[in-house]
Formats: C-alpha cells, structure tokens, sequence
C-alpha cells in the first residue's frame, strides 16, 4: 500500500540543466539595496512626453546624517541634479538632533530652495512660509503661469510607516515649493478612524515640540539619563522651551540662502575627499587572497 494523496511538497532538483539556465538578479537586488519593482515605477516615462526627465525626490537615512536628492534616470546611470544633507543645517543654527523629523523636514525643506534658485523658480513658488502643519501641494498660479517643479518620492527600502521620518523630509521639500504627490495619510497626526489631519499635531513635529516634551519628562524622571542623552544641548545652553524658536529661526536662514556654508569648515581637495570615503568602502578580495586567508586560517588552528 502507499499513499496515493498528492505530497504538498515538491523537491526541487537543481542539476546541471537548472544552473546551466538559471538567470541571475540585478547585483543591487542580490546586495539588498535597490526594490527594483519600485524602481521600474519610479523611472518610466510616459511616451507621449518623448525624452523629458522624471525626476525622484530620493532620501537616505544613515545613523548621523539625511541625504536628499533630487535623481533623474538616463540611460547612461542615474544624474544627480541637487542635493541636501542634515549636516548642512549646522550652518544655519541646527548642531544636534540631525535625523529626527524636524531635522528632516529642515533637509527637504533646503533641498527645494536649492533646487528652485537653481532653475530661476524660488521666486514664483515660494511655498509655504510659515509652517502650520495643515496639508496643501504646490500648484500653478495660472492657466498661463509656469507650472511648479515636480519629483516623485523614492523612499528606497525604508519602512513607510504612519508618522515616519520621510515623510518629514517629503512635508519638507513640499513646503518649500516642489510639487511632491502625496496624500495626508502618512503623516503624525493622521486619525485613521475619523480620516482626518490634525494640523496641530503636524506642526509640533515639524518644530521639534515632540522631542521638547521628552526632554522635559527625561528631565523630571531619570535627571541623570537626560544629562547623558542630551548633553550637546547642556552645553550650548539649549532648553526644551527654545527648540520651537530655533527651528523657526533655521527655515527663516534657509529661505534666505539655501546655500549657506558653514564658516571655517575644514577644505579639502577632491582627491582627499575620495581618500576619506575610501576608508568606508569595503574591498572584495580577490580568489588568491581569499586562498591564503583560508590557509592562513588552517595554520592558526594547527598551532
């Protein structure tokens, strides 16, 4: 007797045949790095707009930095026609605190200005100049006026959560007067339920009050954890009541020069720059090397 049910599982033999057919993935999709079906969305042009660029509002989170760039894809590779970091914004007032979503919306916020002094724009959207957390896009002011510069958010792999930091970055170069198409659902303060905004919750984020209030009850609670956690604001004499003023005074800075430097920063050539970045970049070794390694691994453990 035997069991005459189908198995629900099947074995897959991989033998000569599989591999001599088998296709490889994109090395970036291997690595883990690129969601080529995002991708593939992200880039397409429609046909009937021939060889106009489709720009993308792509944002990167490292553990001390935001990068921003504004990204269009040419045959060639990707072009990369301006950029934003949060530690930029040191320039303009902000040393600490440079990933958190006031941070963000600050990065996007002087990405836009760049890019739209850049193309002779910045006078004709100006954007939203004083934040008040409500939702609004950027749009033409006429029928016969210039239409408003317009890139589409690359999030990359990152988690697209309610209340999510990029989508600060995103509220940020919104505001600043780039057409970024985008609903209202992602952002902190966003009532599932009830499928509204509140505006107020919006702009206590935008103004850093939600890292104000942790302060104060870090300050009340554990004394000695706020004086390890937020030392570099103990230093600079910076309290939880003058975080909101002070981010107000960054986006003021910003919208007067996007391209503000920080003064007597460190200069270097780029070739010491390409150094420095090298450092970072992992090398692959090559088959003999990793031979000796394996042999030199041998000989550690005869010893």
């Amino acid at each position: 007797m035997y069991n005459r049910s189908p198995s629900p599982f099947t074995k897959l033999v991989k033998n000569s045949a599989y591999y001599s057919r088998y296709q490889t993935k994109y090395k970036r999709r291997r690595s883990g790095k690129t969601d080529y079906y995002a991708r593939k969305r992200l880039i397409t042009q429609a046909k009937n707009k021939y060889n106009a660029p489709k720009y993308r509002l792509v944002v990167r989170f490292t553990n001390r930095d935001i990068v921003m760039q504004i990204v269009t894809s040419e045959i060639t590779g990707d072009k990369v026609f301006s950029a934003a970091y949060s530690h930029e914004l040191k320039a303009y007032g902000i040393e600490h605190g440079l990933t958190n979503w006031a941070a963000a919306y600050c990065t996007g916020l002087l990405l836009a200005r760049r890019v739209l002094s850049k193309l002779g724009m910045d006078k004709d959207f100006t954007g939203v100049e004083e934040a008040d957390g409500e939702y609004q896009l950027t749009e033409a002011a006429g029928d016969d006026e210039r239409r408003p510069f317009k890139a589409f958010l690359d999030v990359g792999l990152h988690r697209t959560s309610t209340g999510a930091r990029i989508f600060g970055a995103m509220k940020g170069a919104s505001d600043g007067g780039i057409l970024v198409p985008h609903s209202e659902n992602r952002f902190p303060g966003y009532d599932i339920e009830t499928k509204e905004l509140d505006a107020e919750t919006l702009r206590k984020y935008i103004f850093g009050g939600h890292v104000a209030e942790y302060m104060e009850t870090l300050a009340d609670d554990d004394e000695e954890r706020y004086k390890s956690q937020f030392q570099g604001y103990i230093n600079d004499e910076i309290e939880a009541d003058g975080l909101e003023e002070l981010y107000q005074e960054a986006h003021k800075a910003i919208r007067e020069d996007p391209f503000k430097k920080v003064e007597g920063g460190e200069k270097k050539s780029k070739d010491e720059y390409k150094q420095e970045s090298l450092k970072y970049k992992g090398r692959k070794l090559t088959k003999e090397e990793k031979r000796e390694r394996v042999k030199a691994k041998i000989a550690e453990l005869k010893e």
